[in-house]
């Protein structure tokens, strides 16, 4: 990306070592960078310690990186909408007994629709993350791709942009190695080159995803079964929050053999256990599709389109037939090789190929998870 007028860009700047490299570059490239750090939440408002992602340290570190490397930066108060939009559909997820993805949330509404028009109202021409992807202009426009790091790459969690949003969206780092992110803030004597990754939920770093939920939902807190397949009770539970589909420690029984969660049932309160055999899932219902690929779907196709899925950020990709219903914004997804623990609420997200620097086609929220084609 080389710069011959003085473009204005705007980079979400989060603290961390990737997003300060990001706009390091554009600076060094001779765009016009802006630097914008949103706060997101207070410690009383949500579980977060020092050094978590978009704290007080943060905020501290994203305008320290500014001024060295002489670009204005602002911070935006967000509180109020992060919290409406991402930490409170999390928690009513959760209370539900699903698995939601909050960082999906986050770009699709605070950073991808939000943010972008801040960046407009800079008079910037796109915004810039740290993401680990990659955006390549086409003949029908941009289109995204994994990132080159396959231990960094965060497509997945990038499903929810539009091909509208893309136009407006830059990812400096998506060609690059951690190992070279690194390097290069060495090299620009960045106070944040030695910084840790983030690693958990930005809010609740602790891991501890019920805290969150029972401190926003309390009334959603209420004790109830557990039981096997057939119904049987084996014991009882203090909050289905605390439970995940595929979990296998810490559920309180005693059992001669390895027993997970299978299924939470919301309804009832109940958590149903049993062998890792019933944890198999062959075919998903998903609502709430973002397609970036090429109309391959008016309605319901007559052969369902093949290609590779993720339904968790960190797994390989596996084959999958794809069909979508544009008119009711439905797809089922029919995993070829089967996968265990599938949960409602994560995304199952679409990918055209198998190689590592796969294009993103798009993806959906799993609303039933099943091995009978007919859920």
């Amino acid at each position: 990306m080389h710069c011959i007028n003085k473009t204005r860009i705007v980079v979400a700047m989060s603290g961390g070592v990737d997003s300060s490299v990001a706009a390091g570059l554009l600076k060094q490239q001779g765009y016009d960078v802006i630097g914008v750090t949103l706060q997101l939440y207070d410690n009383a408002t949500a579980l977060a310690k020092p050094g978590s992602c978009c704290a007080g340290q943060d905020i501290y570190d994203a305008r320290r990186v500014a001024e060295l490397l002489d670009i204005p930066h602002y911070v935006l108060n967000y509180e109020q909408r992060f919290r409406s939009v991402v930490m409170e559909a999390f928690a009513d997820s959760y209370a539900k007994g699903e698995t939601p993805i909050p960082c999906v949330f986050c770009n699709q509404t605070v950073k991808f629709l939000d943010l972008l028009e801040t960046a407009r109202e800079f008079g910037a021409v796109a915004l810039a993350t740290g993401h680990y992807v990659q955006r390549r202009n086409g003949p029908n426009g941009p289109s995204l791709y994994r990132g080159r790091d396959k231990d960094r790459d965060q497509s997945y969690f990038l499903f929810g942009t539009t091909r509208e949003q893309l136009v407006s969206l830059r990812f400096p780092l998506g060609h690059m190695r951690k190992q070279q992110v690194r390097q290069l803030a060495l090299e620009m004597k960045l106070p944040v080159a030695q910084k840790n990754d983030s690693q958990d939920i930005c809010f609740v770093p602790t891991g501890r995803y019920s805290d969150v939920v029972a401190k926003l939902r309390p009334n959603a807190v209420k004790p109830g079964e557990i039981v096997d397949l057939d119904g049987n009770i084996l014991g009882t539970h203090q909050g289905i929050i605390n439970f995940t589909v595929g979990q296998r420690r810490g559920l309180g029984i005693a059992s001669g053999e390895p027993l997970y969660v299978v299924r939470i049932d919301s309804a009832f309160q109940r958590i149903v256990v049993g062998p890792r055999a019933a944890l198999l899932t062959t075919h998903l219902y998903l609502r709430n599709i973002n397609w970036l690929g090429e109309n391959y779907f008016g309605s319901w196709a007559p052969e369902s389109l093949r290609a590779t899925v993720k339904v968790r950020s960190t797994q390989a990709l596996q084959p999958a037939l794809l069909n979508y219903d544009k008119k009711d914004d439905i797809a089922t997804v029919d995993l070829i090789s089967g996968d265990y623990g599938v949960a409602t609420g994560q995304a199952c997200v679409f990918y055209d190929s198998n190689d590592m620097e796969s294009r993103l086609l798009g993806g959906g929220w799993i609303t039933k998870t099943g091995v009978d084609p007919y859920l």
